[in-house]
């Protein structure tokens, strides 16, 4: 395994940013001790401790980290990162995190925004500089020290937070401008083959967009394969290549990931979170739930019913 240690560092900007996210991240922990707040597809996550390993698979976005640190695993990669660094995920991919620096009086404090290709194909067509190849393989995740104009831009978009009708309209300039960045930037070139249609990653991206939105229903790597334009070998072996999982491992992980909410986050019972996410046996459900998350659902379907 790989570790790649980040440093921490501060501004002013950061230090006006942090005051705005303490005020802002309102919601009550989940049952990790995480608080998440979206609005208008801003993102403040905070944290008053550290946290456990948390499952999860990201989409592409870039998370500017204020204050306390985490770490992050993608495949044999170990990141760790804090103040003043920036994480960019450039494809859907699966991980495992934890908060490690963080307490009541200096809570983990980061603001994310999700990327859009659709975004960054506009401003791409605007811009001189030469298109990716589409048949590279993105980098997944990385940590970059926090980019001056980026935390500008994301400032800017937390202090609309107080103005809810000024951030209708100045939002979308505000993420046009972010994505500009990220485009001329040092890692453009992974920005830009997430952003070109006939590439690689583009391509798998489509079929991910089905897994998400119908991971209940089976699936056959054909139909997804059709979605992405890919002949069902060279979709198969893409997919793996971009995400680090088979089709069918990147679906199993969404039902599962979907579940552990349901009992976390709503107090289902185990039969039916399993039905709901689209097993047909609860035993089975709980060997795959098991395996993955490393106890059983009954212990976080008892953790979520004692945290409501």
């Amino acid at each position: 395994m790989r570790e790649i240690q980040q440093t921490a560092g501060s501004s002013a900007a950061a230090m006006e940013l942090i005051a705005l996210a303490k005020r802002h991240a309102v919601h009550p922990p989940d049952a990790e001790g995480l608080s998440f707040t979206r609005t208008e597809g801003i993102e403040l996550v905070k944290a008053e401790a550290p946290s456990g390993h948390i499952r999860t698979i990201y989409r592409p976005l870039i998370c500017l980290v204020l204050q306390g640190e985490k770490e992050v695993l993608s495949g044999d990669t170990l990141l760790r990162f804090g103040a003043g660094q920036s994480l960019m995920v450039n494809v859907d991919v699966p991980v495992t995190g934890r908060v490690v620096t963080a307490s009541r009086h200096a809570p983990y404090l980061a603001v994310a925004i999700e990327l859009d290709a659709a975004r960054l194909r506009e401003v791409m067509g605007q811009m001189e500089a030469a298109p990716a190849s589409p048949g590279d393989l993105p980098t997944r995740i990385l940590v970059e020290k926090t980019d001056g104009a980026l935390l500008d831009c994301a400032l800017r978009l937390v202090r609309l937070l107080d103005h809810p009708q000024a951030l209708a309209v100045l939002r979308a300039p505000i993420l046009q401008e972010m994505h500009y960045w990220l485009l001329a930037g040092r890692h453009g070139g992974a920005m830009r083959r997430l952003a070109m249609p006939d590439g690689h990653t583009a391509r798998i991206a489509r079929a991910v967009a089905v897994l998400r939105a119908d991971y209940a229903r089976p699936m056959r790597v054909e139909e997804l394969a059709a979605a992405a334009g890919m002949s069902p070998s060279s979709f198969h072996q893409h997919f793996k290549a971009v995400t680090t999982l088979s089709p069918l491992q990147f679906q199993k992980q969404l039902r599962l990931l979907e579940a552990r909410r349901l009992l976390l986050a709503e107090g289902r019972a185990v039969s039916h979170s399993a039905f709901a996410v689209g097993y047909e046996s609860a035993s089975q459900f709980s060997r795959d739930y098991a395996r993955m998350f490393g106890a059983p659902p009954r212990r976080d379907l008892g953790i979520g019913r004692a945290v409501a």
